[in-house]
């Protein structure tokens, strides 16, 4: 069965200003983060030098998961509880910094009501918003001024990156991909496999086999 968190870079068919992340486990929040970024290397004098260790010493200082890539792309990694894991790029350019985070691949169905969902959330975010790549996947992306990148701005763009990810990521599951969820969920009773990891759509399944 296909892994509604698992994506390709953002652009892949087009778009080439962006790079995100992939994970493991239908319908689990555990390893739905991301890689480095790929790509074409940017060369690190292209970036922002002082901004690059501004942000570098927030990370460190906040014991915040994260990696270094191309010199200029923080790849960080979010926390959470119904998506475990949140994958957050920080691309450091010389103008500004990019805001990155892939939430879900494209929705098997009711495209409408997802995406009526999503934009409905824009309305009340704070600097970063929903958007589809290419491929109709799912990524929060924003973009900060360097005179903007304080630990207090780094502090609420990533708070919010992880609210919306993880408030939203079971929603955006249950309404675009319910016919797998029942689909895996019969499948997983008739072998006797664990549910853990569907209990939280349960209500979905009120119509099916229950374990015994």
């Amino acid at each position: 069965m296909i892994d509604p968190t698992e994506s390709k870079r953002m652009g892949d068919d087009g778009d080439d200003d962006a790079a995100a992340g992939a994970g493991d486990g239908a319908f689990d929040g555990a390893g739905s983060s991301a890689g480095a970024a790929s790509g074409p290397a940017r060369r690190p004098d292209e970036a922002d030098a002082p901004t690059v260790q501004r942000i570098r010493d927030f990370l460190v200082e906040r014991d915040i998961e994260s990696t270094l890539a191309d010199g200029n792309t923080f790849v960080v990694q979010l926390p959470g509880e119904k998506r475990l894991k949140t994958a957050c790029h920080l691309t450091v350019n010389r103008e500004s910094v990019r805001v990155e985070a892939f939430v879900c691949r494209r929705p098997d169905e009711d495209f409408e009501k997802v995406y009526k969902y999503l934009l409905r959330r824009n309305r009340r975010m704070y600097q970063v918003a929903y958007t589809l790549d290419n491929n109709g996947d799912i990524y929060l992306v924003g973009r900060m001024p360097l005179v903007a990148v304080t630990e207090e701005e780094l502090d609420r763009v990533l708070g919010q990156v992880l609210e919306a990810a993880d408030h939203d990521f079971n929603i955006i599951i249950e309404t675009g991909f319910h016919t797998a969820i029942r689909r895996e969920w019969e499948w997983r009773v008739s072998r006797g496999e664990s549910l853990r990891n569907l209990e939280a759509f349960r209500h979905l399944t009120e119509d099916l086999p229950q374990p015994e």
